[in-house]
């Protein structure tokens, strides 16, 4: 059985149409399941957390080591420690100790997820597909003036490429709502915190090749 594709248009630099591509309706044409993508922003989120809030048990905080009075006679409460949590100056109870956060969702759930968010970039028109990406230096107003020739200057954009490439990762990031990633590096939070998705023709190819060949997202 044939695979069903979905035609892009591929734009050149200046934003004039040199070509078309075509993409596996599998990874353009997939079902927005929000919940699924709540889930794997969560994880992701999850795992940029920290983790390394810590507060002192009685253990670790120093003194008291001497009992404050002697068990009996006193007519007041036996204490054993004047570092005790009920103690103005004592120890935490229950408080955070160094963790991790992290946790994956399966690998078949990331690729959904990813290819959902790509898909959604596209049915509202906001995927473009470039046949190159280059600029003559490393300056953000090169990279203003490419984002302005792609009809896209002033919006929030994902760019994606292929290779690194210096001058176009320099010249972007300076540009408030303008990211550059690799195509290995796509991810569903970065997707969907940008109003627009640009990639190269090349990066695409190994997006769809990352999504069928179950890579992870």
């Amino acid at each position: 059985m044939a695979e069903h594709l979905i035609t892009v248009p591929v734009v050149s630099q200046g934003g004039s149409k040199v070509g078309d591509v075509d993409v596996p309706a599998a990874v353009l044409a997939g079902p927005l399941r929000e919940s699924l993508l709540h889930e794997v922003v969560r994880s992701q989120l999850a795992s940029r957390r920290a983790g390394t809030a810590a507060t002192k048990t009685r253990g670790f905080v120093s003194g008291g080591g001497k009992k404050p009075w002697r068990q009996k006679g006193t007519g007041r409460a036996r204490a054993g420690s004047s570092r005790s949590p009920i103690w103005a100056g004592g120890g935490t109870i229950f408080g955070p100790q160094p963790r991790s956060y992290t946790y994956r969702l399966p690998k078949t759930a990331r690729r959904a997820a990813l290819r959902a968010a790509v898909a959604a970039r596209h049915s509202t028109g906001k995927l473009l597909v470039v046949d190159g990406l280059q600029l003559p230096e490393a300056k953000t107003k090169r990279m203003v003036e490419c984002l302005h020739g792609l009809g896209l200057e002033g919006e929030s954009v994902l760019v994606v490429l292929a290779h690194p490439d210096d001058a176009v990762q320099r010249a972007a990031r300076n540009l408030p709502g303008v990211k550059v990633l690799l195509a290995g590096g796509l991810n569903v939070y970065d997707v969907l915190g940008h109003a627009a998705l640009v990639m190269t023709r090349e990066a695409l190819e190994r997006v769809v090749a990352r999504l069928r060949d179950g890579e992870e997202a």
